[in-house]
């Protein structure tokens, strides 16, 4: 959506106040690998939707304030959600949205990103500013299982998995930026994320991996040999084999900026994607100057991530093969894509609502 003329006159000041102090200013973005500024069309699935708004209904309207994350519980028909307000929130799934019931489950008093099932009927939650959460006896108890690992503590802990064995793997997004200021980290352009593990039975928080570019989403895969997680800057989402501890690309060059990851049971992981790649994004990961000028300018009041369009969710198979992929240039800060039935689920950073799309009523087709 185009800004208005008052407010795109608006954005030159704090543009003008970022030039004037950039010699001043500590601030210093870095050159991104190569790998990151690689736009080929490989990932391009043979499926597309382009039309993702088309047709998609919206659940909970007003009532879902930034739903980011979306786990569903099958047997309770329940998704839950958590929003920026500090509710991790469930939603009754029914066939029309306009039966949906939303209700305000347990309050983390930070801000609610990952979420996923343990073993026992507890929901764990990956809290940007609390940390690894286990919410059990129906929401009765919240427990801090771990908020630090090898002295750093968690900054922007992201998003988590869980194994069939119990063990806990989730990202730290940044161990330098937290989620109000995380699109420093993004502009700034070094790799502050990390991988963990937490094991319930010892207790212990492990870092699988560090120097990520903002770690973000985590799935399991089915059998249960590897993860597979995202860097969003580099436009990638790789595999971390548990036993081998050993990490291989599992697809790259994304047409978007991956957050989620999810595995829906049946042979394929979507992955969510808040933007696809612009020309603003482009020119901006090429040249540190120009992120360095974006971040001094957001320091005086600019919002950096407006320039987001074109959101949308691919489906690849366990091979990181793309499928299909549902997007629209309407569309932005998409942050989950989860199947259920024939529905595709998506969560946002920015809107109030669940979006939902009917699969068989608006799939993707061959492209053109």
């Amino acid at each position: 959506m185009p800004l208005p003329l008052f407010s795109r006159r608006f954005l030159i000041f704090p543009f003008l106040a970022s030039i004037a102090l950039y010699r001043l200013d500590t601030f210093d973005p870095a050159l991104l690998p190569s790998d990151a500024l690689n736009y080929s069309t490989t990932t391009l699935p043979p499926l597309s939707n382009d039309r993702f708004l088309t047709g998609a209904e919206l659940i909970g309207v007003g009532l879902l304030n930034s739903p980011e994350d979306i786990a569903y519980h099958r047997a309770a028909g329940l998704i839950y959600t958590g929003c920026v307000d500090g509710w991790v929130k469930r939603v009754k799934v029914t066939e029309s949205v306009n039966d949906s019931l939303v209700e305000d489950w347990v309050n983390t008093g930070g801000r609610p990103l990952g979420i996923a099932f343990g073993l026992h009927g507890e929901v764990i939650v990956a809290d940007a500013y609390k940390g690894l959460l286990n919410i059990s006896g129906d929401g009765k108890n919240t427990e801090l299982l771990t908020d630090e690992a090898d002295g750093v503590k968690f900054k922007l802990t992201d998003a988590v998995a869980v194994a069939d064995n119990g063990v806990l793997y989730f990202t730290d997004a940044s161990y330098k930026y937290n989620m109000r200021h995380f699109a420093f980290d993004i502009l700034e352009g070094k790799p502050h994320g990390r991988l963990m593990s937490f094991d319930p039975v010892t207790r212990a928080t492990r870092v699988l991996l560090k120097d990520l570019y903002f770690a973000n989403g985590v799935s399991m895969s089915p059998d249960q040999t590897h993860l597979v997680f995202c860097e969003t800057p580099m436009r990638r989402c790789s595999k971390y084999y548990i036993n081998e501890e050993r990490v291989e690309v599992f697809i790259q060059g994304l047409p978007g900026y991956p957050d989620n990851i999810r595995y829906d049971g049946e042979g394929h992981y979507w992955i969510a994607m808040p933007s696809g790649v612009t020309v603003l994004w482009k020119l901006a990961f090429r040249y540190p100057f120009l992120r360095k000028i974006t971040g001094l300018a957001a320091k005086y009041g600019f919002e950096p991530m407006i320039f987001m369009e074109n959101a949308g969710v691919l489906e690849v198979d366990l091979d990181g093969k793309p499928m299909a992929l549902f997007h629209d240039r309407k569309h932005s800060h998409m942050t989950t894509g989860v199947k259920i039935g024939r529905y595709l689920y998506c969560g946002s950073l920015l809107h109030s609502h669940i979006v939902r799309l009917d699969l068989l009523k608006y799939p993707a087709q061959k492209r053109l």
